[in-house]
């Protein structure tokens, strides 16, 4: 019984070895984490947002602004969640061309706002440059995207489903901005990896 131990355990050591040696997990960047709840280092806030945190995330009822990443990205994967009211607008802006004044004609703005008067853009899209796939309503609830920009590559996944996949070449890199526009805004567990 012992040597029958003392083999398995063998194995698991050398699969667990084995794992940490595939050319996948040597080929993908490391995953940084930029908010998991306890501080916003990572973030320049810009603006007038109440941007405060409370219960692990980081949320905004009143004001405008964005919450602007200190360092760059150019070729990158961005996972969050986000948490907003039916009348909220926000996005998560990337590439962004100048962290002082975030636009969405200065940057690719990936959409929060399901009210959006014009739908085009609604959440899930990519404004300017690509409308969603498919319509997600994403108020009272929280959300996950997952955003990859791969040279003139753009792709968008809401709650798992692929709402754009498109290129564009306006923006190669720049910092990563989280909106605050209307309505109550709350973002979580935000990390980032290079590509």
């Amino acid at each position: 019984m012992k040597r029958a131990r003392i083999a398995i355990l063998g194995f698991v050591v050398v699969g667990l070895a084995n794992v940490q040696l595939t050319p996948m997990a040597s080929a993908q960047g490391e995953w940084t984490t930029l908010f998991d709840g306890s501080g916003l280092d990572s973030f320049n806030p810009i603006g007038d947002a109440n941007w405060e945190l409370t219960e692990g995330a980081v949320q905004a009822d009143s004001g405008s602004g964005f919450l602007v990443t200190k360092d760059s990205y150019g070729d990158f994967e961005l996972t969050l969640e986000f948490w907003v009211d039916e009348p909220a607008n926000s996005g998560i802006f990337i590439r962004c061309a100048d962290p002082a004044a975030v636009t969405d004609r200065n940057s690719y703005e990936v959409n929060i706002y399901d009210t959006r008067a014009d739908q085009t853009y609604r959440t899930g899209g990519i404004v300017h440059i690509a409308a969603p796939l498919a319509v997600i309503n994403t108020g009272g609830q929280w959300n996950t995207y997952r955003i990859v920009a791969e040279g003139n590559r753009l792709r968008v996944t809401l709650n798992g489903t692929r709402t754009v996949d498109t290129g564009d070449s306006q923006f190669s890199d720049g910092p990563i901005a989280l909106q605050y526009g209307a309505g109550v805004v709350k973002f979580r567990n935000v990390q980032v990896r290079p590509l």
